[in-house]
């Protein structure tokens, strides 16, 4: 195979080596292989009209007829084009039919294969990466580096500028599959419209879980120690319409895993590695650090069953609720407070 780092990935899409004759992209991302597959079968169909210049052929089909993808990629297009057979895999393996074209590949035919995750042992992924005719590309969840890199140029694309918070909150906020990414950007996009520039309350306005946000800084501000902040950011998830209810639901949940991360932090594991183990966005990832200096595991025990109890006393008097939650958020704070040096 060719070995391709991994910013190449995209690049190698956009302008396909011709020397390789299998191309296999797969990965968790189903997003991200979506879009690289169909980049790749784009820049290499070029501006061909033919409509059989792309062949579909579903992989559990080939697997139970092994000779039908070697007579596809060694048929001649009908007008001469190079034919691009894009197979979909499924849940049988087909890498019985492919090895003949790894062996002795046609040059006339790009098999481009779309697959989920493959194991590191699986069939198909172990001939590919041992072939040298192909190539293999995988897609694993978007982090905040390749996030930020996307939304760069989708707005640039787009002829727009971006504040700087917004596109922190942006970052934090869509998520790791680049499908639901790219959605989320486009709708911001057509929502700024001729304004030009994109800013927070855009963000918060049109990102579908923008709620989210408003609730981390509430959890964070608190659970750091910092009752101002915490109340600032509770009053203003208060104005956006989020739920006392909500708010303290996110705050057990909040402080169940800030416990989990305690304890190992108690068994003598670096803070460090056990924020991103726990997969903390980077965003987070000070405050959560300054709460772990904070929060004790059996300080943030008694303040889960606190927050039980506020939860519970909230659904009884829904009139109170609001009250209800100012208080356990600040009570979380000057616990922390307490607990500090």
């Amino acid at each position: 195979m060719v070995a391709l780092p991994r910013s190449d990935y995209d690049s190698f899409c956009e302008d396909p080596d011709p020397r390789y004759s299998v191309v296999l992209i797969y990965g968790p991302n189903r997003g991200l292989v979506s879009e690289r597959i169909e980049t790749l079968l784009k820049n290499v169909r070029g501006k061909s009209s033919d409509d059989f210049t792309v062949v579909m052929l579903d992989g559990d089909i080939l697997a139970s007829d092994p000779g039908k993808l070697s007579d596809e990629a060694r048929t001649i297009g009908l007008f001469g084009d190079k034919r691009i057979l894009h197979v979909r895999a499924g849940n049988r393996s087909f890498v019985d039919s492919l090895k003949p074209l790894l062996e002795d590949p046609s040059r006339e035919t790009l098999i481009a294969i779309e697959a989920g995750d493959l194991a590191k042992n699986s069939p198909l992924r172990t001939a590919c990466e041992a072939a040298k005719p192909a190539a293999v590309i995988p897609c694993y969840d978007d982090d905040a580096r390749t996030i930020g890199a996307l939304i760069d140029s989708s707005v640039l694309r787009a002829g727009l500028s971006m504040d700087r918070d917004a596109k922190e909150a942006l970052v934090s906020l869509v998520g790791s599959d680049r499908l639901s990414t790219r959605a989320e950007i486009e709708k911001l996009i057509f929502y700024v419209g001729d304004t030009k520039k994109i800013t927070l309350p855009d963000v918060r306005a049109v990102v579908a879980d923008a709620s989210g946000l408003a609730i981390d800084d509430i959890l964070d501000a608190a659970s750091a120690g910092d009752s101002k902040s915490a109340l600032r950011a509770l009053a203003a998830a208060r104005a956006e319409g989020t739920s006392p209810a909500s708010i303290l639901n996110a705050a057990i949940r909040h402080l169940s895993s800030l416990h989990k991360m305690s304890l190992q932090v108690e068994a003598g594991e670096d803070a460090e590695s056990v924020l991103k183990r726990n997969r903390v966005f980077w965003r987070r990832i000070d405050d959560h650090k300054r709460a772990l200096r904070r929060l004790g595991s059996r300080t943030i025990e008694n303040v889960l069953i606190s927050l039980g109890e506020a939860e519970l006393e909230s659904r009884r008097s829904s009139s109170l609720a609001d009250v209800i939650a100012e208080r356990a958020i600040l009570s979380l704070a000057e616990r922390g407070k307490r607990k500090s040096p």
